[in-house]
């Protein structure tokens, strides 16, 4: 299986590595625009696949960051992949059309919500929100699906929100699988993280970068994850609260515990 993971920042990307146990570090490559990626292999232990290939990608902060970067990286490797297959093993395909991946995973640490998702929490999205694309109108907040273009949500195949909360219990790490929310704007209030929850009432964490990344992924007909350990609970801003050295920890356990994930048949 082969598997795109995409973080925001160095950081979170060195967590996920460090959490792919029994994967060689193949070195990192500049993609167009100065996005870094690199490339992690190990045998895979069943017959569908030879091996087991995870590409992490660091993005940038916010949406459209991640979408960029993401779009990038399914972009770069198609076209290579289609260039190595040649026209006689690919005829009449378009290089955007043949993907290098089966899948994409957005990951990285967020807030989460106190009430459902404590620190040290790892949620993972049953669904992905763009919780503050809309308009704000005389009646109260309008996201943009309603009001007749574009949309919001985006969803990871049925079950894979579930098969990788059995293998994160199965290994002692708390976890949650609820809606994850992308903002462009971090909650700083707890007047905002109430209208958020208002609006989500089941979201379990809030972070930067999962829409976008699905964006991306679903316009090259992939599908998609999003793993986030919370490092600070979502609400009136206390940065003392933090605890974001914990969260990467979490991060690095949630993929070791993740990986069998990827030894799955696309």
């Amino acid at each position: 299986m082969r598997v795109l993971v995409v973080t925001a920042v160095a950081a979170e990307a060195g967590s996920v590595a460090a959490g792919l146990a029994g994967f060689a570090d193949k070195g990192p490559r500049a993609l167009p625009g100065g996005y870094a990626l690199t490339r992690y292999t190990r045998p895979a232990s069943g017959a569908q696949s030879p091996v087991v290939l995870v590409d992490v990608l660091a993005a940038g902060v916010g949406p459209a960051a991640a979408a960029a970067a993401t779009a990038t990286a399914l972009t770069v490797q198609a076209h290579e992949q289609a260039q190595t297959a040649g026209p006689a093993q690919a005829p009449g395909v378009a290089p955007a059309t043949l993907s290098p991946y089966d899948l994409v995973v957005s990951a990285g640490i967020g807030g989460g919500f106190p009430s459902s998702a404590p620190l040290g929490t790892v949620v993972v999205a049953d669904e992905i929100i763009a919780a503050d694309l809309g308009a704000e109108t005389p009646d109260g907040y309008l996201p943009v699906d309603e009001l007749g273009f574009g949309r919001t949500i985006l969803l990871p195949p049925p079950g894979l929100p579930g098969r990788a909360a059995a293998l994160l219990e199965a290994g002692g790490q708390p976890y949650l699988v609820a809606p994850v929310l992308t903002v462009s704007t971090v909650t700083g209030t707890a007047r905002r993280a109430e209208e958020l929850i208002g609006r989500h009432p089941r979201a379990g964490a809030e972070a930067m970068e999962g829409f976008g990344v699905a964006e991306a992924a679903t316009a090259h007909a992939l599908p998609v994850l999003e793993v986030r350990a919370v490092s600070n609970p979502v609400g009136p801003r206390d940065r003392d609260a933090w605890r974001v050295k914990e969260a990467l920890d979490s991060l690095r356990h949630a993929f070791q515990l993740l990986t069998p994930l990827f030894e799955e048949s696309p």
